[in-house]
């Protein structure tokens, strides 16, 4: 009887298994060498039963059998993919999010550039663009093929830390929020909330690289380099330019990422109710969540964009004394959120809080996409290759 429950058992579990292949093979593998051992077990009974018993000794080999097959079932089943996240370590998350986000950035640069490019109040009439792809095109054949990509180290400098602190963040806050809320469930609140704390951590780490990212992917900018751009920054306008747009980026990426990770959320619950990893389902999600935020939030992105690059047609299109007490164009800045929509409204009306708002849900559409998609697959690979390890020191 024993034996017939624990092969029920078995086979529930193999039929269980779903349409995972990883876990099909793993649990196909684990009948395997149960069936093997049982057949090892089959044939000790027969020689026992030949030999006479000894004080039960039968009867607690077969007990401690059937207790060792048991803990192999555990630790032979693959890990529920809901179950990792809540499983995985804080360097799990920090590591997974600093691939995502070097990733995304440096895949999606073209573009990002060219957003920068088509956000600019008063462009040169020689960077003045119908689209994006019109943009690239004009970019490429007259600043050559590598004008796209300037900046770019600096950002990759900048999205490894900041995203490390993003994911691992959020991932922590969520459960913690979620269990306070929601206890047991999903909680949009949670997730909005862990993602507002979690931007917080981001800008503070990629505030000073978007400045110089900005101000290389401008057109006409008279940057050697990143150094160079760093030096000119520091020796011109102090170590506070690189946080002046510091609070205007947070006032657009904390909805920003408030109304992305909510959607994404609840575009999982959607398409990927069971929570499993399901790459289509994470490129997706991360896709629209992005689109989505990033159309809603482009009037500040301008205002975030005129405050990194001050820039230089914009300045001096300004009425004397318009910037914090200059009376010379040539020192005349632009400081503070309140400024920079005052400005981008006389320099562009209604219109101009929209500009590159194509653009921009360009790149953040396969952004996110391409986000999400390598955050969730490093993280499942990083926590299954620790729960391996874990079950082979075990055995």
């Amino acid at each position: 009887m024993e034996a017939d429950g624990f092969v029920r058992r078995r086979r529930m579990t193999a039929e269980t298994t779903g349409g995972d292949p990883g876990v099909a093979g793993a649990s196909a593998g684990a009948e395997v060498r149960w069936l093997g051992g049982r057949f090892w077990g089959v044939s000790e009974s027969i020689v026992g039963s030949l030999t006479p018993r000894i004080g039960g000794e039968t009867e607690l080999q077969t007990v401690d059998f059937i207790r060792s097959a048991q803990d192999a079932e555990t630790e032979d089943s693959e890990p529920d993919y809901e179950g990792l996240p809540q499983g995985a370590s804080t360097s799990t998350h920090m590591l997974a999010g600093a691939v995502a986000g070097i990733m995304e950035h440096c895949l999606m640069f073209p573009i990002d550039c060219v957003k920068t490019r088509m956000q600019s109040l008063q462009p040169d009439p020689a960077a003045r663009y119908r689209n994006v792809m019109d943009a690239l095109r004009r970019i490429v054949a007259t600043e050559g093929v590598w004008r796209p990509m300037r900046g770019l180290n600096a950002t990759a400098v900048g999205a490894g830390p900041a995203h490390a602190l993003y994911f691992a963040s959020y991932e922590k806050l969520k459960k913690t929020l979620s269990d306070v809320i929601h206890p047991g469930a999903n909680s949009h609140l949670a997730n909005g909330a862990a993602g507002c704390v979690a931007t917080l951590l981001h800008d503070a780490a990629m505030n000073p690289a978007e400045v110089v990212k900005q101000r290389m992917q401008m057109y006409n900018s008279p940057y050697r380099g990143v150094l160079d751009c760093v030096r000119a920054i520091w020796q011109k306008e102090g170590p506070a330019a690189f946080y002046r747009s510091y609070t205007t980026q947070l006032t657009m990426n904390v909805p920003f990422q408030a109304l992305h990770f909510m959607t994404y959320e609840y575009l999982q619950e959607l398409l990927n109710p069971h929570r499993q990893y399901n790459p289509s389902s994470h490129m997706l999600s991360g896709a629209l969540a992005g689109a989505i935020a990033a159309a809603a939030t482009t009037p500040l992105d301008v205002c975030k964009t005129l405050l990194n690059t001050q820039e230089s047609l914009a300045l001096s299109s300004l009425p004397s004394g318009q910037g914090p007490g200059q009376g010379q164009g040539a020192h005349r800045h632009i400081s503070g959120l309140a400024h920079a929509f005052r400005t981008v409204y006389r320099l562009g009306g209604l219109q101009g809080f929209f500009k590159g708002v194509q653009a921009r849900v360009i790149y953040q559409m396969p952004s996110t996409a391409i986000s999400w998609s390598v955050y969730e697959f490093f993280k499942y690979g990083l926590t299954k290759h620790q729960h391996d390890k874990r079950r082979a020191q075990h055995i």
